[in-house]
């Protein structure tokens, strides 16, 4: 059963199961060919009913540039790849052996055209610079125009933002701003685009030592508010927001869109699609030595309370023609009144649901937990907290049947706990779910898990 909770306009969820479209963050994105979405750091462009996915294609496992995918939807629930908007060009700054990330493509009246920015670089990470590329539909091909400093200063991670506030976008271009980490990203740089979006031209503001990179605006009554991750690599970290009346600032203090334990649901922002009052935080959970195996975390963007919050959703859905989204309610079952096994024991942590997980799983450690299904495939979400410093895996199996792997980022010390997605298939009524490792270490501790 679904609570509703927010109205939002038009979303719909990725995946469909049981007649519902759901948004299940952190589990594999499929397209409707049955291929793995490959668009890390996002770019999102809505053109009449259809939504652009613009990202890179993390599909060889490498940092360097395999290609700018482009997705399309006319309801953000399927997604189906179309032609490669950006592809390698030998002897440039987008060769196989360079760096193309974080594309973002805007539309411009003036020529009738899109335009694609990007974090243009060397495979060391060096050049520190911006492409830019032009199409005459919406996933072109594009045709690379080049790649520089903008302003003579270094730019790494970066986004677009367009202030339609005072334009007609059929008519006169609205006014547009590059959205970058700079100065060996220590400065944070929002840029005023020329009237083509071919280059930059004057600063309108700059968040000195703000080490920000990963950004995007939303723009709500009146007031812009950037997000943005900070500088670790691959790893994640606590996003935060910051607002102002202006572009040209000032700018507020940093201030949490998610408990700062979690790192963001251990993600970094991608691009946030506004809606309606709110918007959709859309990050990606990096994995680095696997990086097409990166997975997205998309998740409503509240400000209810008055300043960005992330709702934390296992599983949720849109109903688009109310224009409202809704969290998922499941059943929930402890791990501690599972039955334990081999050398699994309890762990005590007030960071624990009832302060109480299953620990030293793997090694003969086992939790076998009784659930009740519904004779279908269902999401349950897995509560983990994993202490290591690298990811860990779990084997699953139902009733019996052959066991599964579910892969664990390491969530941090401290007992911090987060909701790891996977679909098994429950038959009616009782099952039995046995939690083990199919590894010589251990699985992470196991706090609880929702049937959905």
């Amino acid at each position: 059963m679904f609570s509703m909770l927010l109205a939002l306009s038009a979303l719909a969820g990725l995946l469909l199961v049981n007649g519902q479209s759901l948004i299940v963050p952190g589990a594999p994105w499929k397209d409707t060919s049955g291929n793995a979405i490959q668009a890390h750091g996002a770019g999102i462009l809505k053109v009449g009913s259809t939504f652009y996915w613009f990202g890179e294609d993390k599909s060889h496992n490498s940092a360097s540039f395999k290609a700018v995918s482009c997705y399309t939807s006319t309801d953000l629930v399927t997604w189906a790849r179309q032609n490669d908007a950006l592809s390698p060009i030998a002897g440039t700054m987008i060769s196989n052996t360079n760096i193309v990330e974080r594309p973002k493509v805007l539309f411009n009246s003036k020529n009738n055209e899109y335009v694609m920015w990007f974090h243009s670089d060397s495979s060391n990470y060096g050049a520190a610079m911006v492409g830019v590329a032009t199409a005459k539909t919406p996933c072109g091909p594009f045709t690379y125009k080049g790649s520089w400093k903008p302003l003579g200063a270094d730019s790494r991670d970066e986004g677009l933002f367009q202030d339609g506030t005072y334009c007609i976008p059929t008519i006169t271009p609205c006014s547009a701003y590059l959205l970058y980490a700079s100065d060996n990203n220590q400065n944070f740089k929002i840029t005023h685009l020329d009237a083509n979006y071919y280059n930059v031209t004057t600063v309108a503001s700059q968040l000195n030592g703000a080490t920000l990179e990963a950004p995007g605006i939303v723009k709500r009554n009146g007031e812009y508010w950037l997000i943005a991750s900070h500088t670790s690599g691959w790893a994640p970290n606590p996003n935060k927001a910051f607002h102002a009346t202006s572009l040209a600032g000032p700018w507020s203090a940093q201030a949490d869109i998610a408990p700062e334990a979690v790192n963001t649901y251990f993600s970094q922002n991608a691009y946030d699609l506004p809606l309606g009052s709110n918007a959709i935080y859309m990050g990606d959970r990096w994995r680095s030595n696997v990086l097409g195996s990166s997975q997205y975390i998309w998740l409503p963007l509240d400000w209810s309370s008055g300043s960005p919050q992330l709702v934390q959703a296992d599983v949720w859905s849109v109903n688009l023609s109310a224009g409202t989204y809704s969290v998922a309610s499941g059943t929930t079952y402890e791990a501690e009144k599972g039955t334990l096994g081999g050398s699994s024991r309890l762990l005590t942590n007030s960071a624990f649901s009832g302060g109480t997980a299953v620990g030293y799983l793997g090694n003969g450690g086992t939790v076998t937990i009784t659930v009740q299904g519904r004779g279908t495939a269902q999401w349950v979400a897995l509560y983990i907290a994993n202490g290591d410093s690298s990811w860990r895996n779990t084997t699953i199996s139902v009733n019996g049947g052959a066991a599964i792997s579910l892969d664990q980022p390491n969530t941090g010390g401290g007992g911090v706990v987060l909701s790891i997605p996977v679909q098994l298939n429950l038959r009616s009524g009782s099952n039995t779910i046995l939690f083990s490792s199919g590894q010589t270490n251990y699985a992470a501790d196991l706090d609880k898990i929702i049937v959905y």
